[in-house]
């Protein structure tokens, strides 16, 4: 008998991830891996207060609002 497997996307903490994005603020661009599948790229605004932020991407005329409980992964 087989057993197939799925792989899980890897999620991170909510902890990790707001440090994360505390350390982002200075980078001149992150990649965000939001839960629901999406992948943008692009310069990172963050209120760390209120827990939210903006993506924007000025090549591709992109800005995206986001809150810290709807990212699964961040790279910069």
């Amino acid at each position: 008998m087989s057993s197939l497997t799925t792989k899980k996307p890897r999620t991170m903490d909510p902890e990790k991830i707001y440090d994360l994005l505390l350390s982002a603020r200075t980078a001149d661009q992150v990649t965000m891996h939001f839960k629901d599948g999406r992948v943008l790229h692009g310069a990172l605004v963050f209120n760390q207060f209120k827990g939210t932020g903006r993506l924007i991407n000025v090549d591709q005329e992109l800005s995206v609002d986001f809150s810290v409980d709807e990212i699964r992964d961040l790279r910069f």
